[in-house]
């Protein structure tokens, strides 16, 4: 089956976990994590996204991340592809680092962050990196330690999180230590990491609940909410494609999008699909690059070949893209 696109909006709350291929190790030592970490902290300083929580395990990650002013995609894609690169390099390896796509579950902040936030920040108890919470509170590639902590990195948001405890910083410290300590033994919650109908029912027990008087509820294993948010997620997401399926309607093609970046950039079409570093040129492949992902919906992949180019030149490309239209406030319409 087709894989379906990713959900994703301006202020929506993600959790994300990436797996080394074939559950391979991503992380070997210490200075894997410290380099994963600076380049996970640049990318959401410079994209504006808020981190909650987060946990490093040798062969997978989690975070817990919020929309900013850049999509989700686009922030894991330079996270991922600038450290697997940079980790084959110095391991003298080739090839994939990750295992396919990263998982991204759309969650319900009201219902979920702080249930998120302590499941999270277990990982390394639960996968015995750590033997037990004292443990835990020093260990220094996990959001845990930031919380209880007076330092912490600066890209996680600490503050948001323990003032929905307390409005004093020692008593919401306090009262989160509480919080996480009542789920040292509840292991793996497949409610929050599984599939979406179960999410979006509450869990097994509250689906079968639920199927026993012969209700059934709406579920995605995209979204992690109740049956209303996962309706007004999808309902949301729909509209987007149908807004992208409205401007291919209307002859939006890929062919218009280079004729309206050449009436922008006064440049001829040709000279837009030029390679070359001439700065007029690369501004004008960048726009290209974004309203193209964006707009139309072509993969980066299949706008690579178009283009003759490497999928990370893409990746970059949409990123100073979409920066130079909302600088100049462009439209793809006329």
């Amino acid at each position: 089956m087709p894989r379906r696109s990713r959900i994703d909006a301006p202020g929506a709350l993600h959790h994300i976990i990436a797996r080394g291929i074939d559950r391979q190790r991503i992380f070997q030592d210490d200075a894997d994590r410290d380099n994963f970490l600076d380049r996970l902290g640049n990318t959401l300083s410079e994209t504006q996204t808020a981190c909650f929580a987060w946990a490093l395990i040798p062969n997978h990650f989690h975070l817990l991340l919020r929309t900013g002013t850049t999509a989700i995609s686009t922030v894991m894609r330079r996270l991922l592809t600038g450290y697997a690169v940079s980790y084959n390099f110095r391991h003298r390896r080739h090839g994939h680092l990750f295992q396919n796509r990263y998982k991204s579950i759309l969650c319900q902040q009201d219902t979920y962050l702080l249930e998120l936030v302590r499941y999270i920040h277990l990982n390394p108890l639960r996968a015995s990196i750590v033997k037990d919470l004292r443990a835990l509170n020093n260990y220094p590639y996990c959001g845990h330690s930031g919380m209880v902590r007076k330092s912490s990195h600066e890209w996680q948001d600490v503050d948001y999180i323990l003032k929905l405890f307390a409005s004093k910083r020692p008593e919401a410290i306090r009262r989160y230590r509480e919080f996480v300590k009542k789920a040292v033994g509840q292991g793996r919650r497949s409610d929050l990491v599984g599939g979406g109908l179960v999410r979006s029912a509450g869990g097994w027990a509250a689906l079968k609940a639920l199927r026993r008087i012969g209700a059934y509820r709406k579920g995605d294993e995209r979204i992690l909410g109740d049956s209303d948010f996962v309706k007004s997620v999808l309902s949301q997401a729909k509209e987007d494609f149908e807004r992208k399926h409205q401007l291919q309607s209307e002859g939006m093609s890929f062919e218009h999008v280079i004729n309206r970046v050449a009436e922008l950039m006064d440049l001829s079409p040709d000279q837009v699909l030029a390679s070359g570093k001439q700065k007029q040129t690369v501004a004008a492949r960048s726009l290209l690059c974004f309203w193209a992902t964006n707009e139309l919906a072509i993969s980066q992949v299949e706008l690579a070949q178009k283009l003759k180019v490497s999928q990370p030149a893409v990746s970059m490309a949409v990123r100073r893209g979409e920066q130079l239209a909302g600088d100049n406030s462009y439209s793809l319409r006329d």
